[in-house]
């Protein structure tokens, strides 16, 4: 019985608390990414270094990510989904803090390290809680509630953060995230539910370093190679160290461990191995996209990081528009169809891109980057509703540790792809008298390259079979009315 004199707090639906909770979490997350790039150029003239030393400024948060990525579905299974993710968002909150507050680059570095292991937590164990309080038939509304980070905080990031840098200074570009965190963590310690795994497991030591060192050498070579040189020892040391630390990971877990930290078993289903690779391929096409299109703007066109960040933020209106037109025709039409169309539709935007310049009007590229988020919003709502149809709810965690996986190794796969298109064809001439002119013709290579592994999902996703994720294209019924009580 409660205690007298004491209030009880309301017993809000888990649906809505994880929901919340959850959202905020990855906005801020995503929203790091993308705004953290837009200050870089002031940090280096604060702290005096130059941009070679400020790309481990991003970098040691993306290696950071990818080593407590692999272990985020055994440590929400084994210690309780609520205690991990809002121990996650507290690290990343406070270390997002210590970066605002940090006196130097060595500082920085080390407090964003610091960040990715908050942030390398938060995403695989919130997606499973919302996979879990979701059934398979509302899926497809809880991935209309991830398009929202999904697509805000990528359009946003240079808008706030050309606000802040040219109107405040850095370092609130690392302070924005308190507010945010401060209030998802309070909410989720009052209304959160906690959820544990009886059969979690003991932790997989090998199968953690081979993965977590895996994942981390491979992604600083994806993220470093285009800056230093594919063919730099450094580069091909990681690269190779990477690939080899992964393919003896893979070999150790499907053969030798008896409680694997990467359930990688779990792509013998046929659709969750179809969906993981329609996410690596359109991750990599869509976020290089989101890539290549500010450089070409601020770099050729001369724009300011503002009316770059103002040209790029209707994508995240079309997401949003569209999600909900999306979530009606799921049912009836099924993932397949809406998949290919959405990356049809991403590559189809990319390639309009690549006929714009200076001179285009800006109704263009709001027009043509509204489509691209209403593609997105058919690509992206589908392929995560269906992706743990058939999943078993105690497999929650460990899927959605290796679908963010996939997510995250994309994003570095088409950032590298994209960048070293650029750094090829020579994003700048140079005349015979020193003088530098931009090369449009190199964004114009970066943004067929997009299109391309857009095309390529787009051919992947004709793998997934309707029938398979049919438990997730059953329509909600009303829940009915009581009937009167007689007298």
């Amino acid at each position: 019985m409660p205690t007298p004199g004491r209030s009880r707090l309301p017993d809000l639906n888990q649906k809505i608390v994880v929901g919340a909770v959850f959202v905020a979490a990855m906005f801020v997350n995503i929203l790091d990414i993308t705004i953290v790039n837009v200050a870089l150029p002031a940090i280096g003239d604060d702290f005096d270094v130059s941009p070679s030393e400020l790309g481990t400024v991003s970098v040691g948060y993306l290696v950071s990510l990818a080593v407590f990525i692999p272990a985020s579905g055994w440590l929400g299974d084994r210690f309780g989904g609520k205690r991990v993710f809002l121990t996650a968002l507290t690290i990343f909150t406070l270390a997002s803090g210590l970066c605002g507050l940090a006196q130097n680059v060595d500082q920085l570095v080390l407090f964003r390290v610091l960040q990715g292991v908050g942030g390398g937590l938060l995403t695989p164990v919130g997606m499973a809680m919302m996979f879990r309080v979701f059934p398979p038939e509302e899926r497809v509304r809880a991935s209309r509630v991830l398009m929202v980070p999904t697509a805000l905080a990528p359009a946003l990031g240079p808008v706030l953060g050309g606000l802040l840098v040219d109107k405040v200074s850095w370092h609130w570009v690392f302070f924005i995230n308190l507010p945010v965190g401060a209030a998802a963590l309070v909410f989720g310690l009052l209304f959160l539910k906690e959820h544990r795994e009886p059969s979690a497991g003991r932790f997989d030591i090998p199968g953690f370093l081979l993965a977590g060192v895996g994942f981390a050498s491979l992604m600083y070579a994806l993220s470093e190679g285009s800056a230093r040189g594919w063919g730099s020892p450094l580069i091909l040391g990681t690269g190779i160290a990477g690939v080899v630390l992964l393919t003896t990971m893979i070999w150790y877990e499907l053969l030798r461990a008896s409680a694997p930290i990467l359930r990688l078993r779990l792509y013998k289903d046929r659709l969750f191995a179809s969906t993981n690779t329609v996410m690596l391929l359109s991750a990599g096409g869509f976020l290089g996209l989101l890539y290549a299109y500010p450089l070409m703007c601020q770099n050729a066109f001369g724009w300011s990081a503002l009316k770059t960040g103002l040209l790029t933020f209707p994508e995240a209106f079309g997401v949003m528009i569209t999600s909900q037109i999306v979530t009606r025709v799921y049912p009836k039409v099924g993932p397949r169809r809406l998949m290919v169309s959405g990356l049809l539709g991403i590559a189809s935007m990319a390639f309009l891109l690549s006929f714009t310049d200076e001179n285009t009007a800006p109704v263009v590229f709001v027009a043509i980057l509204f489509f691209t988020g209403v593609a997105l919003a058919f690509g992206m709502v589908p392929l995560q509703a269906a992706a743990f149809a058939k999943t078993a709810p105690a497999d929650n965690g460990a899927a959605s540790t290796l679908f963010n996986t996939m997510r995250q190794l994309g994003s570095a796969l088409g950032v590298a792809v994209l960048s070293t298109v650029i750094a090829t064809v020579g994003a700048f001439h140079t005349s015979a008298e020193g003088v530098r002119t931009p090369n449009l013709d190199a964004y114009r290579a970066a943004f067929w390259a997009a299109a391309g592994i857009a095309v390529l999902a787009a051919l992947v996703s004709l793998t997934v079979r309707d029938k398979d994720a049919e438990s997730t294209m059953r329509k909600v019924e009303p829940a009915p009315e009581a009937e009167p009580v007689s007298a």
